[in-house]
């Protein structure tokens, strides 16, 4: 269906240019409220924005460059700063997306962002420079300092946009939030490691430059907030599938350190030795098994060099882009369908933008400190609406499966196959459900432990785990991997389904949560039902959607059978 999601989701020195997207020319009339300006004083150029197409009370600035085209030499680069324009760029139609397959208004010049934000906001516009009443890149005190939501969309790393509907920033930006949502490099352009490009590299690594990307945005947006009316103190990072790996990466990423103080990861933090993680956006490659992959892509297209591929066209590197890893081949969840191969085009644990596995880093607790806000849906995850078992083709999977570490007659005896096809996949949906509220649940506690120990002594902050229930109208896959963004954005305008008013319910209050969350770390207030803090000792997670009550991950024992089973398996 068109909603739903695919599963996963410091600069040189130096300006290079990038042209504004369309009208350059210079303007002597002081822009009305229909056509917001402002001023960015790191590049003392001006942008002009409008209103949302959807919410005449929000305001929105649409490609707004936050680094140079990454394109010839500067392909598999870390991106150039942004050199100033003349006169009153426009910033009302979006920029081109990243190159993906399947898209055709693409450009390897596609690293902007779009913000929105209430007419209410204090602006650095146009009028103020002329009378002298510079508003700056700081908050002030006479400034709206609104917080800040920044947005990374998923798509399995190879695919997706900041410019997609279901992405649109009004519906949250009405209730007191700056949001912005960003392009990064995507599929070989994003994520290429190559042993070439690690010995040319100050870093000694290759990799990650769409997570590279994000943080090239996140320093424009810290730098340059306070011009849209936001608060670069009160930033808060979030995404979902690919962009939820995306937002916990910079979580471990010394190179984010002070880019942001909260975060919310939707489909979400996932235990790391939960073996799930191999097929979900988290998974990540080792080095010199990406440099190794990266040298037998470029021989697959006859590229005998790195040179030879930056002077590509990049329509042939797009092959990469529905390219598969191995994880599982050879292994007991070959033939499961709840274990799908990662892309293998996806980030690198190169000890520079990657700095440890994420087992080290929940237990050491060298990381960001922040609040963390993250969950999982019903319906992903190995759970479907429809698992297509019978009881005998459960029973052998799961002999097969969990048998392979001796936990198969204990596997069956929680999860029996009953005697039916309709009692086999609610075994079976059961247990992937278990596994998605255990797992965020043992994450969060990991994180909070290892937040106490974290070197920096900025000490621990609270999380918030939560489960998503709730199926969107028209479709029947339930409530699916993605199908809370557009009651957490709060744009069910956006998208064509069939809403009911009850779904416009449940959109302005898991918005709330969301909204609240972003001002303050903690998603409670407005008169809403109360969302219990993620406690070791209280085995809860908040469900949101078809209802908004705590609810028990699982039963003790299964709870302890779960641990048990990812004691078996290597961490990430």
């Amino acid at each position: 269906m068109a909603l739903r999601l695919l599963l996963l989701g410091a600069a040189v020195a130096g300006a290079v240019s990038a042209s504004p997207i369309s009208g350059t020319g210079t303007s002597s009339a002081v822009a009305s409220a229909a056509s917001p300006t402002v001023y960015i004083d790191t590049l003392s150029s001006t942008i002009q924005g409008n209103r949302s197409q959807y919410i005449n009370s929000v305001y929105n600035f649409k490609a707004v460059p936050f680094a140079s085209a990454p394109t010839g030499e500067w392909r598999w680069h870390h991106p150039q700063h942004v050199a100033s324009w003349t006169g009153i760029r426009d910033a009302t139609v979006f920029a081109p997306d990243c190159p993906q397959p399947g898209l055709s208004n693409t450009s390897e010049d596609c690293l902007y962002l779009n913000i929105w934000t209430p007419d209410t906001a204090t602006l650095n516009d146009v009028a103020n420079k002329t009378t002298g009443n510079k508003i700056g890149v700081v908050p002030t005190s006479t400034g709206s300092n609104l917080p800040v939501y920044i947005w990374i969309h998923g798509g399995r790393f190879s695919s997706g946009a900041a410019s997609d509907p279901l992405y649109d920033g009004a519906g949250l930006a009405s209730k007191g939030v700056v949001v912005i949502t960003l392009n990064y490099r995507l599929g070989a352009l994003g994520w290429l490691a190559h042993p070439d490009i690690s010995a040319d590299s100050v870093s000694g690594t290759s990799g990650n430059y769409g997570l590279v990307d994000q943080q090239a945005a996140l320093h424009w947006i810290n730098e340059n907030i306070a011009s849209f009316g936001g608060d670069p103190t009160r930033i808060t990072i979030g995404g979902q599938s690919a962009g939820a790996a995306s937002v916990l990466d910079h979580l471990n990423s010394e190179l984010a350190d002070s880019l942001f103080t909260q975060v919310i990861a939707e489909s979400g933090a996932i235990y790391p030795a939960n073996p799930m993680v191999g097929s979900l956006a988290e998974s990540y490659r080792q080095l010199s098994e990406a440099e190794t992959q990266g040298v037998a892509f470029l021989k697959s297209l006859n590229l005998s060099s790195v040179a030879e591929a930056r002077a590509a066209p990049v329509e042939l590197l797009l092959a990469g882009s529905n390219l598969n890893d191995v994880t599982f081949a050879g292994t007991v969840f070959q033939n499961s369908s709840a274990y799908s191969e990662p892309p293998l085009f996806r980030p690198v644990l190169d000890g520079y933008v990657l700095p440890a596995t994420y087992q080290e880093m929940l237990q050491r607790g060298n990381h960001s400190i922040a609040p963390v806000l993250t969950g999982g849906n019903r319906d992903e995850n190995g759970a479907t609406l429809n698992p297509g078992l019978t009881a005998s083709s459960y029973t052998a999977q799961s002999k097969q499966v969990f048998g392979s570490v001796g936990l198969a007659d204990e596997y069956l005896s929680l999860y029996p196959a009953g005697n039916s096809s309709s009692s086999a996949d609610a075994a079976s949906n059961a247990f992937y459900q278990d596994q998605t509220r255990i797992s965020s649940w043992l994450w969060a506690n990991e994180y909070v432990a290892g937040s106490a120990r974290n070197t920096s002594g900025n000490g621990t902050y609270q999380t918030y785990t939560y489960y998503w229930t709730h199926s969107p109208p028209g479709q029947d896959e339930g409530a699916y991997h993605g199908s809370e963004i557009n009651y957490a954005l709060n744009n069910l305008y956006a998208t064509d389904s069939p809403w009911t008013a009850e779904d416009y319910k449940i959109a302005d209050q898991l918005s709330s949560y969301w909204a609240n969350f972003i001002r303050s770390g903690n998603p409670n207030g407005d008169g809403l039902e109360e969302w219990p803090v993620n406690s070791a000792q209280s085995p809860v997670v908040f469900e949101v959607g078809d209802a908004w009550k705590t609810v028990s991950v699982a039963s003790s024992e299964k709870i302890a059978f779960l641990k048990k089973w990812f004691s078996k398996w290597t961490a990430y």
